[in-house]
């Protein structure tokens, strides 16, 4: 099989090893054309700075919702959830899977023996029924999340009590930017 002739060359070995390239060696950024309905990318340089607290939508006392992606189109949200001083998160199920990635603090399912720490994964298939926990030794926790599907709120039962979707997520982000000053629209940078 003869090399890729497009792929850029390697000045010395020694870069190769590593896993470097060297700048001479990259190729020139793309600049053709694009899908013609393709939407921009959404980047945020600093996702978790606490730089500007209007940015974190509250969810109860003690407890904020940060918007990263709010995807009308697929139905989807991920975001950053905060917990100051310990909490509960309503029991719930969700209909579709959710993916979460712990940042800082700790916290639990109160059906789960393990705990999550910073660096945990979780899959969270569908029709799981838990309880989450922040202890209230834990100063702060911070996980990142992405919830596909709605959030069912449930019984003792496990019976549906409630429900919130992308599109609550987007209403309750309004109302917040609104209320403090950074203008209902300020959502709109969030919405793909």
């Amino acid at each position: 099989m003869s090399p890729d002739s497009s792929s850029p060359t390697r000045a010395n070995e020694s870069d190769a090893a590593d896993g470097r390239v060297a700048a001479d060696d990259l190729p020139p950024p793309y600049d053709g054309p694009a899908p013609r309905d393709a939407l921009p990318e959404l980047f945020i340089q600093d996702a978790w700075a606490n730089d500007d607290p209007r940015l974190w939508v509250p969810l109860a006392p003690g407890r904020w919702s940060r918007p990263l992606c709010l995807n009308v189109s697929n139905g989807y949200w991920v975001h950053l959830t905060r917990v100051v001083g310990g909490g509960l998160l309503s029991r719930h199920r969700h209909p579709a899977p959710v993916h979460g990635f712990v940042l800082k603090g700790r916290w639990r399912y109160l059906e789960r023996d393990w705990i999550a720490e910073p660096g945990s994964y979780l899959y969270e298939p569908p029709g799981d029924i838990h309880t989450l926990v922040v202890e209230p030794d834990c100063d702060e926790m911070v996980t990142l999340f992405h919830n596909s599907g709605a959030l069912l709120y449930c019984d003792e039962e496990g019976n549906t009590t409630g429900t919130t979707d992308v599109f609550d997520r987007v209403e309750a982000c309004r109302r917040h930017f609104e209320a403090a000053g950074l203008g209902a629209d300020h959502v709109t940078r969030f919405i793909r």
